[in-house]
Order: structure tokens, then C-alpha cells, then sequence
């Protein structure tokens, strides 16, 4: 049974990847996500928010709560794997500008491609990524459905229009249930990292990137914001399970993607609330 489960949770995540991002992509043009890149200054606070705040502050989490090795290695791991692939998601939940989300999603994306393989073996001595194993999901299963969606629609509008809201629908039922077996499969390691400080370390994360991006955003702070608490797990899960021999790690990464999930979108929610409001005041 157990493995069953663990086969559909690997068909919900490649479901969801897949028709999210191809669900993306059938709704917007090239120039839409590349205009965003050519603003300097949001280019640079979101790679100085994901790429040096949110590695900053894991380290920071590491010395301040006393976790054990694997779960501290597990948090930096985290801390430096942005672009995560339900962003679009949050964005759409929370009514902010997705042709920015997807701006970033390309943008993080090939950061963390760079940024793991390169900078986390300094920070976490005995780590060695192999580059191509980050980066070969990162760009068949975010990239790759993406820029398909915007062939599609660029040769196809009319069959885009009808396909995108079907392709929408199916990766909002496979993240729900990505989310139900992430907690079920995983309940005994919940429970023994209860006390260990692993789910405060992960909550304080989370909840302060957030913070941080929302007050460092300026105009763009709904995106901004929920861009940098929103880590790819799947990009962390990758040299956790090939890279070290401590289960910890991976056990560490897996309580991040569900605390991650949970504060993510209770902020998309908190930001949609502000903007009916502002829309209606």
C-alpha cells in the first residue's frame, strides 16, 4: 500500500509541475515575461532576497535553534532553492501580477540551477551536487511545459483559450493531493522530529522570508514576497537524497515543503484579502 502511495505521489507531482506550468504558459506571451527582466531594480531585489537573504537567514535559524546536523543541513539546502513551481499558484491565489510570477519562475529557476551545485558545498562542508541532477527537473518539468504552452498559444490561440482553464483545474487537484499524501507518508517522520526544533526552525523561516520580501518589495511586494517563502523543495529534495547518507536531510526538506505549503498560502490568502480590500475601498 505504502508503495502505491508513494507512486501516486510521484504522479501528483509531475501532473501538477506539468499542468501548471503548461496551464501558465497557454495564458501568456514572451514579451510578457520577458518585459519584467528588464527592470533592473526588481531583478535585483528578488535575486538579493533568494539568493543571499533567504541563505543568510537559514544559517542564521541554524545557530540561534539547536538542530541536529542532518535538519540544519536540510534548512540551508532550503535556503537555496528558490523558483518554486506552485509560485504561479500563489500569485493567482493572491491576485498579484502573474506575468511577474512567471518572469521569476525563469529567472529563479536557472539561479538555483547555478547557485546550488556552487555555493552550498562552502556552506555545508561534505556536499557535493551534481549540477546536472539539480538542474535536468528543473528545466524538464518548470521550463520545458512552460515555453510549450506559449508555442501553443502563439500558433494556436483559440485552442489555448479552451485548454488552459482544464489544464488549471487538474494541477489545483493534483497540488491538493500532493499535499494530503506529503503529510500522510510522511507522518511518522512529523512525529519524531516533534521537539527537536526542526518545525519552529521551519515556521520562523517561512513565515520572516515572507516578511522580509513583503517589506523589501516595494511595488511588487505580493510578489516579491511570496516568491522568496516560497522554496523549491523538489530542487532541495535532489542532492538531500543523493548527496548524504543522513536521512535527516531529506526528513528536514520534506517537514519544509508541508510547513512551507501551509505559510505560503495562508499568505497568498492574507494578500488577496488586502487587495479586495483596497479594490473596494
Amino acid at each position: 500500500m505504502t508503495s502505491l502511495l508513494l507512486q501516486l505521489q510521484k504522479a501528483s507531482v509531475l501532473v501538477f509541475l506539468v499542468s501548471s506550468m503548461g496551464a501558465m504558459g497557454l495564458t501568456l506571451t514572451p514579451r510578457v515575461v520577458l518585459t519584467p527582466l528588464r527592470d533592473v531594480r526588481f531583478v535585483a531585489r528578488a535575486l538579493a532576497l533568494n539568493f543571499l537573504l533567504a541563505p543568510a537567514l537559514a544559517w542564521v535559524i541554524t545557530i540561534v535553534i539547536p538542530l541536529n546536523r542532518g535538519h540544519a543541513a536540510g534548512l540551508l539546502l532550503l535556503g537555496g532553492a528558490a523558483g518554486a513551481p506552485f509560485l504561479p499558484k500563489l500569485i493567482e491565489t493572491g491576485r498579484a501580477d502573474l506575468g511577474r510570477a512567471a518572469a521569476l519562475m525563469a529567472l529563479l529557476t536557472a539561479g538555483t540551477i547555478l547557485f546550488l551545485p556552487l555555493v552550498l558545498p562552502i556552506m555545508i562542508p561534505g556536499l557535493a551536487a551534481d549540477p546536472w541532477s539539480i538542474a535536468r527537473p528543473l528545466l524538464v518539468l518548470i521550463l520545458a511545459p512552460l515555453a510549450a504552452g506559449m508555442l501553443l498559444k502563439s500558433r494556436a490561440p483559440a485552442f489555448a483559450v479552451r485548454i488552459a482553464p482544464v489544464l488549471a483545474k487538474l494541477g489545483n487537484a493534483s497540488l491538493l493531493l500532493l499535499f494530503i499524501l506529503l503529510v500522510a507518508l510522511n507522518a511518522r517522520a512529523l512525529i519524531g522530529v516533534i521537539g527537536s526544533g526542526a518545525i519552529l526552525a521551519a515556521l520562523l523561516f517561512f513565515a520572516v522570508l515572507f516578511v522580509l520580501g513583503w517589506l523589501a518589495g516595494g511595488a511588487d511586494r505580493a510578489v516579491l514576497g511570496l516568491a522568496t517563502a516560497a522554496r523549491n523543495f523538489g530542487a532541495a529534495l535532489a542532492p538531500a537524497g543523493s548527496c548524504f547518507d543522513d536521512p535527516n536531510v531529506s526528513v528536514m526538506v520534506v517537514v519544509g515543503a508541508i510547513v512551507c505549503l501551509g505559510v505560503t498560502f495562508l499568505g497568498a490568502g492574507w494578500v488577496r484579502r488586502r487587495q479586495v480590500s483596497a479594490a473596494t475601498a
